[in-house]
């Protein structure tokens, strides 16, 4: 195989042998792909400064399993710049993709999803509802989209001032006389995350906390290390 100029961005990059580094890509048209890029590491390297998270890059690979090699890069555009918890942000997008895409499985459309949460993040102060709205579109993509058009069984529109059970793989149904607290939501809130319009303080903390069950199911019990990261940086700042 062998591909040349395709749009993608670096997730995430190690250390490979004596000179080279280990990439895990989102291309556009290729999915999650991991490339051998051979030498880099050396000082007269004109590809390592490219090789960065956050750049929308051209990458040239080729090669026949699933590890291939990495020809040539490109810039396609200015680094995207994050700083602080806007920086942490991206890492947190990076490594749900790193850990819920299967390799080269195409989403061309969550590619454009990324970059322009990036674009987004891009910003001086973090807004949570990119976030949210990043993992809502995540969950369509890989096909566990939540049911925002009605409650079940009853296919009844969400009414405000309801109150919601979350039936993993099922939807939301309306509350028996004993809720469980945790999967609790208004339809205040679901209505706001079917309408993409996060604005209020209480709506965005009650779709976090859904948002950690949904994707929890699929990512298992290994903890996100971006998480823990995040709460370094609070705990410093107490």
């Amino acid at each position: 195989m062998r591909i040349s100029l395709q749009p993608a961005f670096i997730l995430h990059h190690r250390p490979y042998r004596e000179t080279s580094l280990l990439l895990d890509i989102l291309t556009r048209d290729h999915g999650r792909i991991s490339l051998i890029a051979r030498g880099v590491r050396k000082n007269r390297s004109k590809l390592r400064p490219l090789l960065q998270p956050f750049s929308p890059l051209l990458l040239s690979w080729q090669g026949k399993t699933e590890l291939m090699t990495l020809q040539t890069a490109e810039s396609q555009g200015i680094p995207i710049s994050l700083c602080g918890e806007c920086l942490l942000s991206g890492f947190y997008l990076n490594e749900l993709l790193m850990r819920l895409l299967q390799k080269q499985d195409p989403h061309p459309q969550l590619y454009t999803i990324y970059h322009h949460t990036l674009l987004e993040l891009a910003q001086s102060t973090l807004q949570q509802k990119h976030l949210r709205l990043f993992e809502k579109k995540l969950l369509n993509e890989l096909g566990y989209g939540l049911q925002l058009d009605h409650s079940i069984p009853d296919r009844k529109p969400f009414l405000p001032d309801q109150l919601y059970q979350f039936h993993p793989e099922q939807g939301f149904g309306p509350c028996d006389q004993n809720p469980l607290q945790n999967t609790t939501f208004s339809g205040k809130s679901l209505l706001a995350l079917a309408s993409e319009q996060l604005e209020d303080e209480e709506s965005l903390l009650e779709i976090k906390r859904l948002m950690r069950i949904a994707l929890g199911i699929l990512l298992g019990p290994k903890p996100l290390q971006s998480r823990k990261l995040f709460r370094g940086v609070i705990e410093n700042e107490k």
